[in-house]
């Protein structure tokens, strides 16, 4: 169950990348953000109305906080020319506040302990930091380092295993741990879908953002679905 999480997490950041891309490509700016925020909205109302752990409201609302994630960091360089170092440096700046404000709060950081709404809302924040952030240091470091795509892509995958390698033999917090992977799941799905996707990614198969966001889609909606029958099975007296 915890390799699919994160297994499903990383598809998540992927195709919330390619899908943004997509709707900027080919829609009105204001058309695709409009859409992206409708989105979040509907995904988030349905995932604090549920009385317990839903998984297909749960991973919708992950889903299209990757997507609009990935436009708040797109508009913040491209809409308004933030350098991508500077918008990186703001939305870590900005989850080093929430973290605080969380902590402070409620004494903890643990996503075990998310009961109450207080928390959850604490917690959607979060993620929601965290999917720009990802997204401004995956861009960061394929087109201002240029290292490209794919090499960011490799960067992350090694980078991701390092709280895991903490974790397991050197006694690293498993809250700090689970945050820094939570973390490097965005620019590690980032980088590997946009290399895949992007005529820029010259490297890359180019096969087109809107492909890749379908077969990215495709394979979490399988997962999502098996989790939800698990779920049902467990629910089940």
């Amino acid at each position: 169950m915890t390799a699919v999480f994160w297994v499903t997490k990383v598809l998540t950041t992927g195709m919330g990348e390619t899908a943004s891309d997509y709707l900027f490509l080919n829609l009105d700016p204001v058309l695709a953000l409009a859409i992206g925020v409708v989105g979040l909205v509907v995904a988030l109302v349905l995932q604090f109305r549920a009385r317990r752990y839903v998984p297909w409201i749960y991973w919708f609302a992950v889903v299209m906080v990757a997507v609009f994630g990935t436009m708040a960091a797109d508009v913040a360089r491209y809409g308004l020319g933030v350098p991508f170092l500077a918008s990186a440096t703001f939305f870590l700046a900005l989850l080093a506040v929430i973290f605080i404000w969380w902590y402070t709060w409620e004494k903890t950081l643990s996503i075990h302990g998310i009961h109450t709404p207080r928390r959850e809302r604490f917690y959607w924040a979060t993620v929601l930091v965290t999917f720009a952030l990802g997204t401004a240091t995956g861009d960061l470091t394929a087109t201002t380092l240029h290292l490209g795509y794919l090499a960011s892509g490799v960067l992350f995958a090694v980078v991701i295993a390092v709280p895991l390698v903490a974790h397991r033999w050197f006694r690293l917090n498993s809250i700090l741990a689970f945050w820094f992977a939570y973390i490097i799941t965005r620019p590690l799905g980032a980088s590997f879908s946009d290399w895949l996707a992007l005529p820029a990614a010259t490297d890359g198969p180019h096969w087109g953002t809107g492909p890749v966001t379908l077969a990215l889609t495709a394979s979490i909606v399988a997962l999502v679905g098996y989790l939800n029958a698990i779920d049902r099975k467990a629910a089940k007296p």
